[in-house]
């Protein structure tokens, strides 16, 4: 045993895994690579590389604000295939906004679900699997950011500020991206259910470093 075992593995608390199911309610996909906002589909094809022909399809990407950690335009892994939001989490940020709506188009949504608790707060590594087969493997939160909250803005001019106000109500609501673990067609009306791994809390040591960006 060292110094840096705080705990036994048996001693670290665990949440098993479980499954819990909702509903595709819409999917949709960018029409142009210069605009990350969406249009709704019928159906969507997804490869390995995401949905083919769209703005985030790729095996990888180029890093940008959301990876300080390495200089902008890196190349790397695309783990943001795909962008996945909740109809109930959509309904609460347009209520914080003073919005009557707000359109999973309009930040670049790809798919749409219903039914599935907490969303956003899916821990990476669960697997979406939906009845066409297509699996879909989560890698986080989609951190709101100020270019969606001006694109909620270009749609509603009548209100003053929203491009700033998108960030600060959204954390925590505005969805999750993945990647495609195995391809296949989605559609709506479609059951989508999120396998959600065992659970723990990694254990801070005494001597942990600091995370510096």
């Amino acid at each position: 045993m060292t110094d840096q075992l705080t705990l036994l593995p048996d001693e670290i608390q665990t949440i098993a895994g479980f499954k819990v199911s909702g509903n595709v309610e819409g999917v949709f996909r960018t029409v142009s690579t210069d605009d990350f906002q969406t249009t709704a589909v019928e159906s969507l094809e997804l490869t390995f590389e995401g949905i083919p022909g769209d703005r985030h399809a790729g095996f990888t990407r180029k890093s940008g604000g959301r990876e300080p950690w390495y200089p902008r335009g890196t190349e790397m892994c695309n783990e943001r295939q795909v962008s996945i939001l909740s109809v109930d989490e959509l309904a609460l940020i347009a209520d914080r906004m003073g919005l009557a709506t707000l359109k999973s188009e309009w930040i670049g949504g790809n798919i749409l679900l219903s039914a599935i608790p907490n969303l956003t707060r899916l821990p990476p590594r669960t697997r979406l699997v939906f009845d066409g087969g297509l699996v879909i493997r989560i890698d986080g939160e989609n951190i709101p950011c100020r270019v969606a909250g001006e694109a909620i803005a270009s749609h509603n001019p009548e209100h003053d500020g929203l491009d700033l106000l998108f960030p600060r109500v959204a954390r925590g609501l505005r969805g999750v991206v993945g990647y495609i673990e195995k391809p296949g067609m989605v559609r709506p009306g479609e059951t989508a259910t999120a396998h959600v791994s065992e659970q723990w809390i990694y254990p801070r040591t005494k001597s942990y470093t600091k995370h510096k960006k």
